[in-house]
């Protein structure tokens, strides 16, 4: 009987960059989601990097403390294959932002500026900035 090795699957992953992307759109900390769901700031972690997958008992506790339901970790995801249809969704680009301190910094003080031409003149030098890059 071979050993099967244990993988890092897509939409492990994936959920791992959801739940993050959540816990820091709140404001908790790891060691905080730990303790509510009864881990360690270690194995939220592995959870955050996909590198341990979360039960479904467990994903369900996730969503109530931050406050979404249990599809929110699966939206703009990998498909069943494991694979992407076509280009990743914009879902996914943001769930790798918003799982940044940068990202989340960036979002928050943006939605602070209320002027919507200096809002929009952002945008176009950040569009800029990125064809250049």
């Amino acid at each position: 009987m071979a050993v099967q090795t244990k993988s890092v699957q897509p939409t492990d992953v994936y959920v791992g960059k959801r739940i993050r992307m959540r816990r820091m759109m709140l404001g908790i900390s790891q060691e905080k989601l730990g303790d509510a769901l009864g881990l360690t700031f270690q194995q939220v972690q592995k959870y955050e990097k996909g590198t341990n997958r979360v039960s479904a008992s467990k994903l369900q506790r996730t969503a109530n403390i931050l406050q979404v339901p249990v599809s929110f970790f699966f939206e703009g995801g990998p498909d069943e294959g494991g694979g992407r249809k076509g280009a990743p969704s914009a879902t996914f680009r943001f769930a790798d932002l918003l799982g940044t301190s940068e990202g989340v910094a960036l979002c928050e003080s943006f939605d602070k500026i209320e002027d919507k031409k200096l809002r929009l003149s952002i945008v176009h030098l950040i569009e800029r900035i990125a064809e250049a890059a």
